[in-house]
């Protein structure tokens, strides 16, 4: 069986359909922060499951739930991301 693992990040709220045809056929998403709205993870979890990690631009109760780092255990690999800003 093959895995294929989308990544995608710093959408600010935004989900271009470029991106959601590049992801499309994907097994798991990852999304890397930078979300900026809630609805940008729904449309995601249309295309295949995701897990996500909290931004500096995601706040709100939305966001919350989202942790701001995150391992990944997929296909017998660890996949650990992180946001990082620049002060």
């Amino acid at each position: 069986m093959s895995l294929t693992i989308g990544v995608i990040s710093d959408t600010h709220g935004l989900l271009r359909p470029e991106a959601e045809r590049r992801l499309a056929g994907v097994s798991h998403i990852i999304h890397a922060g930078d979300i900026g709205a809630a609805e940008v993870v729904e449309r995601l979890r249309r295309i295949a499951p995701v897990t996500a990690i909290r931004g500096n631009v995601d706040s709100g109760a939305w966001a919350r739930s989202y942790p701001e780092t995150e391992t990944l255990p997929l296909a017998g690999a660890a996949f650990t991301f992180c946001m990082t800003s620049t002060p």
